[in-house]
């Protein structure tokens, strides 16, 4: 297992304000971070000037992704394992970030699992696995957000969803009923904390070139999206003036595969 040394706190250093860094200075979280969609938009907020914390369930993931992607981008990064389906970890983690980063202005919950049976086939475990983690998870992590943005005066949260959560198909009950689930708690949360500054979005991809669900990554990569086409979005949606919001975004390949 890699031991990796942290100081008490990893300052942003100051860095000279332009209109196009937005995020210069931004303390984030993103969820899921060590693989895929969620490690993609990590990079992006590194390059962009944001001290960044990951989180995953591996420890040697987590460190392994942190030595790489400083490496990758000279950014500050810390990281630290958390199952989101458990409230207690979630708590770890956050704290984590007061420890590391002295602060939270951007949420981006991207931590998710499927599991695709028929209702009939589909073990009681791996229904609350998926409900806990698409959305309970997301609910931990929003509500250890919130008391974070008052601090700073506002915040932005950014919930990775899914096409899956406005189109049902077969074996995807579990799957479609946490993301149909989280795109009604994104809309709600939205109205609930737009007068406190913190804005909400939610992006819905379709097929991405990922190891989500037991895939390869490279599989499909010719047609599928790319996960740097979600992180440019987050890009998109957290870069735009503070009086916009974007709150649902649908992505599709432009070309899927007959």
């Amino acid at each position: 297992m890699l031991q990796l040394y942290f100081p008490d706190r990893l300052d942003v250093p100051h860095r000279p304000s332009h209109h196009n860094e937005v995020m210069t200075n931004k303390i984030c979280l993103v969820t899921g971070a060590t693989k895929g969609i969620g490690r993609a938009i990590a990079k992006m907020l590194l390059e962009e000037g944001a001290s960044v914390a990951i989180c995953g369930r591996s420890q040697d993931a987590v460190d392994r992704t942190v030595l790489e992607l400083r490496s990758e981008t000279g950014g500050k990064v810390a990281g630290k394992a958390a199952d989101v389906r458990t409230h207690a970890d979630v708590a770890g983690l956050f704290r984590f970030v007061d420890t590391h980063f002295g602060g939270l202005d951007v949420l981006v919950n991207n931590a998710g699992v499927g599991v695709f049976k028929s209702v009939s086939d589909l073990s009681v475990q791996e229904w609350h696995e998926v409900l806990e983690t698409n959305l309970s998870g997301v609910f931990y992590c929003c509500h250890e957000a919130f008391p974070r943005f008052a601090a700073r005066g506002g915040g932005y949260i950014v919930n990775i969803s899914s096409l899956a959560g406005k189109n049902p198909f077969a074996g995807g009950s579990a799957y479609n009923a946490s993301k149909f689930g989280l795109n009604g708690f994104s809309e709600a949360m939205m109205l609930d904390k737009r007068a406190d500054n913190v804005r909400v979005s939610y992006i819905m991809p379709g097929s991405v070139a990922t190891e989500f669900g037991g895939h390869d990554a490279d599989s499909g990569a010719d047609w599928k999206i790319h996960s740097d086409d979600i992180a440019e979005i987050v890009r998109t949606l957290i870069k735009m003036p503070e009086r916009t919001l974007i709150s649902r975004v649908e992505v599709r390949p432009a070309k899927p595969k007959r």
